[in-house]
């Protein structure tokens, strides 16, 4: 077995955690693993979902696979990736409580355009476990259907953000309406508040979403 001196070791553990940087350096990487992060996709759905080429979605991913973030299998002709693991968008997560506490530019952003100021306070994961035991609370997941098909929260109805408002008579008009999306920094949640409070329901917002409760062992289902 080579030996390797002690500032060898640490440099070679440096350039390895240095491959991990490389691999999210990158706007468009970090919006793959985000949606990744909700579950599996193809690489044509990736490219749908992000407004890139197929062949520009598929050089993203070989790189963070190269970095080991996503692993992928085959269905007949169709490749389907996934994030390696919860550690992956655990790093998703923090990535974005970093720069939420170190950018102003972020906490600008978040501010103007994801909490408005007549918002409520958030629902914590905590609360909202307790009102579904208790069924005293609507949960709609306002992501695309096939992400809320991959994984969502138990007992969450599927309402894409598109088909909300033909949707509103669905939704009792007595009723806490809580919705979720992608994460603490996903843009549809707080659109769909916008509109259910412009019609005169009582809702919130999760706290954070879908990656953030799995984590936390909370449950969930998959399927439509």
């Amino acid at each position: 077995m080579n030996q390797l001196p002690p500032a060898g070791v640490r440099g070679a553990l440096h350039e390895q955690f240095a491959r991990i940087g490389k691999a999210v350096a990158s706007a468009k990487r970090i919006e793959l693993l985000e949606l990744l992060c909700q579950g599996e996709r193809t690489v044509e759905s990736l490219a749908t979902a992000t407004g890139m080429g197929v062949t520009n979605t598929s050089q993203h991913l070989q790189v963070l696979k190269t970095a080991r973030l996503v692993e992928t299998r085959r269905a007949g002709t169709r490749i389907h990736y996934r994030a390696a693991d919860e550690r992956v968008c655990g790093l998703m997560s923090e990535l974005g409580a970093v720069a939420r506490a170190r950018l102003v530019e972020v906490e600008r952003l978040v501010r103007n355009y994801l909490e408005a100021p007549e918002d409520l306070e958030p629902i914590t994961r905590k609360e909202l476990l307790g009102r579904l035991s208790r069924r005293d609370v609507v949960v709609i997941d306002v992501r695309p259907m096939d992400e809320y098909k991959a994984t969502h929260i138990r007992g969450a109805v599927s309402i894409p953000l598109a088909e909300l408002k033909r949707r509103l008579r669905d939704l009792p008009k007595n009723a806490l309406i809580v919705a979720y999306c992608r994460g603490p920094y996903c843009v549809l949640a707080p659109q769909a508040l916008a509109l259910l409070r412009a019609r005169g329901f009582r809702a919130r917002r999760l706290e954070d979403g879908l990656p953030e409760w799995r984590a936390a062992g909370l449950p969930i289902a998959s399927g439509s």
